[in-house]
């Protein structure tokens, strides 16, 4: 909101003056009501003059960039905010509206950076640079989705939200999908196969955190997943060795090896294979 606003304060020395003065003036009947109005005169004194009152829309912009190339994220959007107050209709305030989501995103408000891009999506669905828009959703998240990457075997593994992490690579996906020219669209495609990688990870260390306490069959279910859904990713050879250890350790010597031949067959280089052949060999 533009304007400033109005709230008691303390009297000041030049209003305890006039108030002195002009009580000595008044008779005595009539000094206590001079005071109260005085004083609440005195008391009503603005809060602060909007200095940027008659700008521009240029100017306001202006000033809002150079606050945010110069780090001071909230300065620059509260000149944001009163271009889209002042000037709603101008092609400012849809720039304005653009930069609100990265001022937001990187003074780690994610939330709202997410609100503003789906809003200007909602209010500029053919807007030239819409697609910004999207891409910045995607990196919001990615950038929420970090806790999961930096610490990809958490200690409460089965618990662990990926949420922001998928969410991040459906946003990447669609923009990819809506806008294949874009020019964020090959960074979007690089950051999605890290999400799917990184993801593949997570879940394979969930199934070996389950092999390691002998709950065979959740790991043999969790490698599973990997190879249904993240079959192109490095973590499938992973997922196969913990798959053949657990039958294994299941009694069930045929389905390890059959685990064990599409692992040898697929990546024949593993650095698992003489131990899971050893142990296949011993549970025949």
């Amino acid at each position: 909101m533009t304007g400033f606003k109005m709230h008691f304060i303390p009297v000041t020395s030049d209003c305890r003056r006039s108030l002195f003065s002009a009580m000595r003036r008044t008779p005595k009947f009539l000094t206590g009501l001079l005071a109260a109005m005085l004083l609440a005169g005195c008391s009503l004194l603005p809060d602060q003059i909007d200095e940027t009152k008659g700008w521009s829309a240029q100017r306001l912009y202006s000033e809002a960039k150079e606050s945010m190339n110069a780090g001071n994220y909230r300065i620059a959007l509260e000149y944001m905010d009163k271009i889209q107050a002042r000037y709603p209709f101008g092609r400012y305030a849809q720039q304005a509206q653009l930069d609100t989501i990265f001022i937001q995103y990187r003074d780690s408000e994610p939330d709202a950076a997410i609100a503003a891009a789906d809003r200007f999506i909602k209010a500029n669905p053919r807007h030239p640079y819409v697609d910004y828009a999207y891409y910045m959703k995607g990196l919001v998240n990615f950038q929420r989705s970090n806790t999961l990457i930096d610490r990809i075997a958490p200690s409460d593994r089965d618990k662990t939200d990926t949420s922001t992490a998928r969410q991040s690579y459906n946003d990447f996906a669609e923009l990819v999908r809506k806008f294949p020219d874009s020019q964020y669209t090959e960074d979007a495609r690089l950051r999605m196969q890290f999400l799917h990688n990184s993801l593949a990870a997570y879940e394979v260390n969930v199934a070996n955190y389950y092999l390691k306490r002998g709950a065979y069959v959740a790991a043999v279910n969790r490698a599973t997943y990997v190879l249904e859904t993240y079959a192109r990713t490095p973590s499938t050879a992973s997922a196969l060795s913990i798959m053949t250890e657990a039958y294994v350790n299941m009694g069930m010597p045929q389905l390890a090896a059959d685990s064990l031949r599409v692992l040898e067959r697929n990546y024949p280089q593993s650095p698992d294979l003489p131990k899971l052949n050893a142990l296949v060999k011993g549970a025949g």
